[in-house]
């Protein structure tokens, strides 16, 4: 039977115990890549996106429109600063557009 604690936690630092304890942390990083990605570019890119994937420490952005792809390569370096702010720890250092 597993040991029950009495004392009362916040939900927050339960949540993240959890995560720790079950080595769940890069899986979480990869959501909160793909969260902080479509908040950032909003709608416009969100259409043209069609696969975001983290692997390592590089973003891999498949985008449907050669057009966007070749705009949004001119400020790949301003775009890895955002997603890192917006993700609250240095994850990113790669950006590669499909």
């Amino acid at each position: 039977m597993t040991r029950r604690d009495n004392e009362n936690i916040s939900m927050k630092d339960a949540l993240s115990a959890f995560i720790q304890k079950n080595k769940l942390e890069k899986g979480m990083d990869k959501v909160d890549a793909r969260e902080a990605w479509a908040r950032l570019m909003g709608n416009g890119v969100n259409n043209y996106t069609t696969e975001i994937e983290l692997r390592f420490d590089t973003l891999y952005v498949s985008l449907s429109s050669s057009v966007l792809r070749e705009e949004l390569s001119l400020g790949k370096s301003k775009i890895i600063c955002m997603i890192n702010e917006e993700i609250g720890k240095e994850l990113v250092k790669k950006l590669v557009l499909r």
